[in-house]
């Protein structure tokens, strides 16, 4: 069973700047694709960015320039790094992977439980 684990979410205040990190466990040979995405309470969850095995990466234009996606695909770890963060950016962010081949199989869209984020002075 594939499980996600997201860490780095916390308070920050306007403009500052805070590194998510989500960690795939499980017997996983590769991960196709990443994700975040990102939730405010009451709307719909967004794709915020996203990153594929061989690097290739897209982000939403409201963070272009202010956040980098990163994985490590040894480790089945993918990272973000947000800068500049804005008071409507509060919000759960969630780790997403697609088509996930482990060793029973494929799993084709894999959630994590979400991290806080909240910025605020």
């Amino acid at each position: 069973q594939v499980q996600l684990v997201e860490s780095g979410g916390g308070l920050v205040q306007p403009g500052g700047s805070l590194r998510l990190s989500c960690a795939a466990s499980g017997r996983i040979f590769s991960i196709v694709e990443m994700n975040w995405y990102r939730q405010v309470l009451g709307k719909q969850r967004e794709l915020v960015a996203g990153i594929t095995s061989g690097g290739s990466t897209e982000y939403i234009d409201s963070v272009k320039g202010r956040f980098t996606i990163s994985r490590d695909n040894a480790a089945n770890t993918v990272y973000l790094q947000m800068n500049s963060l804005k008071p409507e950016e509060t919000a759960v962010y969630f780790c997403n992977a697609k088509e996930v081949f482990t060793a029973t199989g494929w799993n084709l869209d894999v959630w994590g439980k979400g991290t806080l984020v909240t910025v605020s002075s």
